[in-house]
């Protein structure tokens, strides 16, 4: 301990050590010492002498180092100061820390270079990067960090390597996976820094890592941190997601099946309140935009970035961002992130794109937000990057999307122009930057109009109607006159590109186009002029972008103006400029550096307004054309009229087989209706046989209920029978008592019936009486009468003893019942008790029967009711069986008519492989004169765009 004391600058008498001779005798003690605490102290004070003499601690102690870590792991401590004094020895974040602004390069060029050759020396041994990996393992704190930030270090200096070491290592990478779920903050936020630096440019350890549920950890991460309101853990997180899924198609599949890109939504809710955004914030979000951006970016394989914008839409991820498009009091450098991201999530998506047309901004009245952003676009005040992002928004929002190229163009025709003035449209926008004074709002409003007609001939047409009020008491120009006519004024260099490439797009595949153009005699002339002159630099762009629309012009010339004819425009051409100087002026383009940036990636980018020159859909117009010019401004005029007949041929080739292709394509349209309709009718035949199964099967089911309630029924009948045959008094049973009050009553009634017929004979007989008195005036009449009287008054008298008698039977039988009913209720009277429980059973008997008696008649019904179902149900099957039956002989005849139209096909294939071998043997001859043949996989496209084009026409009109 003395010598320790003497080494770490305690008093001594003596002459005190180097530096270099303190690091010696250390070492020594390392390698020499037997107790663990001395080897410990001296460890110790190498750690703290490391970061003063880092070479030499680093040349001396660093094998001695190695040699404590495979020897003395059961002491952590010991671990721990070895390895933060390789740490401090390899690591040039110390040094960088150090040193001064006033320093020179070449002093932070040798301290990298230091760090780089400790760090290859100890790599060197692949077991010292495992003894490395095993320690990170440890869960002790003093051991576990310093292992994270040396690994970190030597990732630094030799990436390349030390990922390689990792890779093959067993479990390396899983190992580190583990830092992630450590509790411990800064061990945890150091394997995020750890887990960036491996991941850097290998693909196959970010597949490891993705897979070892890296994404699920990092975005809990970000979450319990406060998504863009985090610190710089967000930020580290966000680095590491990037590394995970930048040009990593298989990750960024992974990310979007395993639904993580809604777990992106909440990081863009940055509330109404848009005050205090922090610098980290504005760093967390900016990250989170471009990670977007990763997903949905145009180098991507189409079908990836197409499935992550229909994701990020459905789960309202766009929505989300065209809210932070749309918000106020956002940094200007987040808004135009942000507009570039909403860009490439809209770009080529049909979808996205209907849904960003229809956002509208919050001003009263409300405005498109596609108005709201051309205003920027064409507003010089704005920054130059916001403008660029606003027309790479525009140009994505019109990419393939022919609904909103017609939608944009329509704002400028004649029928459609608002005539009160009192909102702004997107044509009017374009046409205003298109003729202000501000050559980049020239260049932007051109570039943005020609994307409104890119690979649409029909809007091409339709742009030529629109006329332009250039001054008071001047008739309207044409747009397309009026842009030749700004050419011809001699405006800046970037105006006249931007209109150029505009007339190029215009002109190129529009036949109509082409010959307005060259109605104009002007135009011709202009052109030609400014070819042949020998001009500046700057102005061989210019003459470049003008050869390019004079061969256009050619090219796609239909020869319907006598004057501007191919042959004469040729000839024009040789005489004026030469063919040789047209093709050189001509290859100015491509050659120029500007054209090779753009063409690089759609996303226009540029340093300064200066550069800004071409645009990268338009530099794809010019590959496809430049040597199509280049091989027709050397045709002859035979050899026009030869590609001219060729091209009527295959034109008529085209419109045949285009014929048959459309007889086929409805044939299968029938087809496919047929089967459609065989399937649906098969599908409710059996869904009508499964319901009747069913309900034959609930019929047997009531039958079995009605069967089992009928045989319980009887013997509760026997019970109740034998239960009641107890219960009687003095030989008299209950039921009996009730039959006998039932009868008397029958009895009375019946008394008081013969009582009323009794009355009535007696009146009868009284007027019989009166009446005999009356006639007896005559003795004629009284001797009839007597005699009839007679006879009828002695037929009253027995009918009246008949009455009487009965009356006396019947009164003898109710006095009779009356006594015997005194008796029974005398008697019952008596039995009081016992008739009461007999009664109580007796009512309860009663009520069991009459509930039985009920549920039998329902069941009779309900079964009555099911077999008419049956029945029903029964003619609704045999109605299904016919017309099955029906179904199936119209399937047979479908089949034969198929048959028949696959021989008709077989014919018509027959037909076009005839004439496939003529059109061979025409591209032949076409070939051998030097005329370009399309492939028939272009011409195909062709047909296709032609049609869409019909289509179009169709919807215009």
């Amino acid at each position: 301990m003395n010598f320790l004391r003497g080494v770490m600058g305690g008093p001594s008498a003596g002459p005190q050590p180097s530096g270099a001779d303190t690091i010696q005798k250390l070492c020594d003690r390392v390698a020499s010492s037997t107790l663990l605490d001395d080897r410990r102290d001296a460890v110790r004070a190498l750690k703290s002498l490391s970061k003063k003499y880092r070479l030499e601690v680093g040349i001396q102690a660093m094998e001695h180092l190695i040699h404590v870590l495979q020897t003395d792991r059961s002491d952590s401590e010991i671990i721990g100061y070895a390895l933060d004094t390789l740490y401090n020895v390899i690591s040039n974040d110390l040094e960088e820390e150090e040193q001064d602004d006033s320093e020179e390069e070449n002093s932070a060029k040798q301290v990298d270079d230091l760090g780089s050759q400790f760090t290859e020396i100890f790599i060197k041994q692949q077991e010292n990067v495992t003894l490395l990996l095993t320690l990170v393992e440890e869960f002790d704190f003093h051991v576990r960090w310093p292992g994270v930030k040396l690994l970190t270090s030597l990732l630094k200096q030799q990436g390349p390597q030390v990922q390689q070491i990792i890779l093959v290592s067993p479990m390396g990478v899983s190992r580190l996976m583990d830092l992630l779920a450590d509790s411990r903050e800064v061990i945890r936020n150091d394997g995020v820094l750890l887990l960036q630096q491996l991941t850097k440019s290998n693909a196959a350890i970010q597949k490891i890592v993705a897979f070892e549920n890296a994404f699920e950890r990092l975005l809990d991460i970000i979450t319990e941190e406060g998504n863009s309101d985090g610190g710089i853990v967000v930020e580290d997180c966000l680095l590491l997601l990037q590394n995970l899924l930048k040009n990593n198609n298989s990750n960024q599949n992974f990310f979007k099946e395993g639904s993580y890109i809604q777990r992106m939504k909440p990081w863009f809710e940055v509330g109404d309140d848009n005050c205090g955004w922090s610098a980290q914030k504005v760093t967390n979000l900016h990250l989170m935009l471009q990670l977007v951006r990763v997903l949905v970016s145009p180098t991507n394989p189409p079908g990836a970035t197409s499935s992550c914008q229909k994701a990020m839409f459905h789960c309202g991820l766009l929505q989300q961002l065209c809210t932070i498009l749309m918000a106020t009091g956002v940094p200007a450098d987040i808004l135009t992130e942000t507009i570039n991201t909403v860009s490439e999530v809209i770009r080529g998506c049909q979808t996205n794109q209907d849904y960003f047309a229809s956002v509208n901004a919050p001003s009263n009245p409300p405005r498109p937000a596609i108005v709201v952003l051309l205003m920027s676009m064409v507003n010089e005040r704005q920054p130059f990057v916001l403008r660029c992002a606003v027309l790479y928004c525009f140009q994505c929002f019109l990419y393939k999307n022919q609904k909103g190229q017609g939608e944009i163009v329509s704002t400028l025709l004649p029928s459609t122009i608002d005539a009160t003035g009192n909102s702004v449209s997107a044509g009017q926008l374009l046409c205003g930057g298109l003729f202000s004074t501000d050559s980049l709002s020239n260049w932007c409003a051109a570039v943005a109009l020609a994307h409104a007609l890119q690979e649409n001939a029909t809007l091409k047409e339709q742009l030529l109607r629109v006329q332009l009020a250039t001054s008071i008491g001047n008739p309207p120009v044409s747009l397309l006159q009026q842009c030749t006519n700004i050419l011809s004024q001699g405006s800046k260099v970037q105006t006249r590109v931007g209109l150029l490439m505009l007339l190029c797009t215009w002109l190129s595949n529009c036949s109509i186009a082409v010959t307005h153009f060259l109605h104009n005699p002007a135009n011709v002339p202009f052109l030609t002029g400014q070819i042949a002159e020998n001009l500046g630099e700057e102005e061989q762009l210019v003459q470049g972008l003008c050869a390019l629309l004079l061969g256009i012009s050619i090219y796609y010339n239909d020869n319907s103006l006598e004057n501007y004819r191919k042959e004469k425009l040729k000839q024009l051409i040789e005489k004026r400029i030469g063919r040789e100087n047209f093709i050189e002026k001509l290859g100015f383009i491509s050659k120029h550096e500007l054209y090779s940036r753009a063409a690089q990636k759609p996303q226009p980018s540029f340093s300064s307004p200066d550069h800004m020159m071409f645009d990268h859909e338009f530099t794809k117009l010019v590959k496809e054309l430049e040597g199509v010019i280049s091989k027709a401004i050397y045709k002859s005029s035979e050899e026009d009229k030869k590609e001219e007949e060729v091209k009527k041929t295959l034109e008529q080739h085209d419109n045949i087989v285009t014929h048959y292709k459309k007889v086929i394509r409805e044939q299968d349209q029938e087809l496919e209706e047929l089967k459609q309709r065989i399937n649906t009718l098969t599908s409710q035949n059996e869904q009508l046989q499964a319901t009747v199964t069913q309900q034959v099967s609930q019929i047997q089911q009531h039958k079995d209920q009605y069967n089992l309630l009928k045989v319980q029924l009887g013997k509760d009948t026997q019970h109740h029978n034998s239960h009641s045959d107890t219960f009687q008094i003095n030989g008299i049973q209950t039921e009996e008592v009730s039959k006998l009050k039932e009868e008397l009553e029958e009895w009375k009634n019946k008394h008081e019936l013969l009582q009323g017929q009794l009355k009535e004979k007696d009146s009868v007989i009284e007027k019989l009486n009166s009446s005999q008195l009356e006639m007896g005036t005559t003795e004629q009449s009284s001797q009839t009468n007597k005699f009839g009287g007679l006879e009828h008054n002695n037929e009253l008298q027995k009918e009246l003893e008949m009455l009487r008698s009965q009356i006396q039977l019947q009164s003898a039988e109710i006095s009779k019942l009356q006594m015997e009913n005194q008796k029974l209720q005398v008697m019952n009277a008596a039995a009081d008790p016992a008739l009461g429980d007999s009664g109580t059973t007796a009512a309860t008997s009663s009520e069991l029967e009459a509930r039985l008696e009920q549920e039998i008649k329902e069941l009779k019904s309900e079964v009555q009711a099911l077999s008419e179902e049956k029945e029903a149900l029964k003619q609704h099957l045999d109605s299904s069986s016919s017309t099955v039956a029906i179904l199936q002989d119209e399937k047979s005849k479908l089949q034969r008519e198929v048959a028949e139209s696959k021989k008709e096909q077989d014919d018509l294939l027959v037909l076009l492989a005839d004439q496939d071998q003529k059109i061979s043997a025409l591209k032949i001859k076409l070939k051998d004169l030097g005329v370009p043949v399309e492939d028939e996989d272009d011409t195909e496209s062709g047909d296709q765009g032609d049609e869409d084009e019909d289509g179009d026409e169709e919807e215009q009109d």
